[in-house]
Order: C-alpha cells, then structure tokens, then sequence
C-alpha cells in the first residue's frame, strides 16, 4: 500500500468515526428529550408524596381519632415525629408517649424500628445538663453582645 492509500484509509477511518459518534450522541439527544418529561412527572410526584407525608405528620393531632390533646403533643420530625406530654394541660405528665405517624403502606425505617426497641427494653432516662456560670454571668469589664 502507499502513503496515499494509508491516508485515505485514516480519513475514512475518522470519518465513521465522527459519523458514529454524532449519530449516537443524537439517538441519545432524542431519546432524553423524549423520557425527561415522564422523569420530571415522576420526580413531582415522589416529592409531592414526601411533602403530603410530611405535613400529615404535623397535622395528624388534628385529625379525628388521634387519641391525644394537641396541645400536649411536640412535633420533633426524626428520628420520631412527636412526643406527647400526657396531663401536661394539668400541669402533672403522667406519661410520655413516642408517635410515629405513617400513612398508606409505609414502614418504619432502621432508626425507627431501634428506637421502638430502645424504648420497649426502657432503656430510657432522664438528665438534666446545668449550664457553666461563667457562661451566664454578667461581665461588667467585658462588652458582650
């Protein structure tokens, strides 16, 4: 074979190549433009879930058959989405109460699942922590803002 055999080979060669290339990236260009908006309706729709989830877990003290006051529940969110203080409109909680609020066919997650654990072998207690003095006292030589 010649050089000029060699070359013409080498450019047809680059050129396939380039051809394919362009050929696919535009199979590929189509394709997306055509899935993204199922993509897009899903993703809504799987955020618009975790949002109404979301709410309910606040909301759901409110609602009819929550068997405690409103006023005695806390929302905390995780890893459990309330504590409710019951008597604590008496001003005497005889009982502390973790709620997990779940809607259709969800499940507890592993956190949830050891918390419910924890607290069933009441391996729970209480502790106070006492702020350092020197933290709350007034410093008269010192500007604090």
């Amino acid at each position: 074979m010649d050089a000029v055999t060699i070359i013409l080979v080498l450019v047809l060669l680059i050129a396939a190549f380039l051809i394919g290339h362009w050929i696919g990236v535009f199979r590929r260009d189509r394709y997306w433009e055509s899935e993204l908006p199922e993509h897009r309706r899903e993703a809504i729709a799987k955020s618009r879930a975790v949002l109404g989830g979301q709410f309910s877990e606040q909301l759901a003290p409110f609602l009819p058959d929550f068997k405690y006051l409103p006023t005695e529940c806390r929302f905390i969110g995780k890893p459990i989405d309330l504590l409710v203080f019951r008597g604590m409109d008496q001003k005497e909680i005889d009982e502390v109460v973790f709620v997990e609020v779940k809607s259709g066919k969800a499940r507890n997650s592993p956190v949830e699942k050891s918390l419910k654990d924890t607290i069933e072998k009441k391996r729970v207690r209480w502790e106070e922590y006492r702020i350092p003095e020197d933290l709350t006292k007034e410093h008269k030589d010192k500007d604090v803002f």
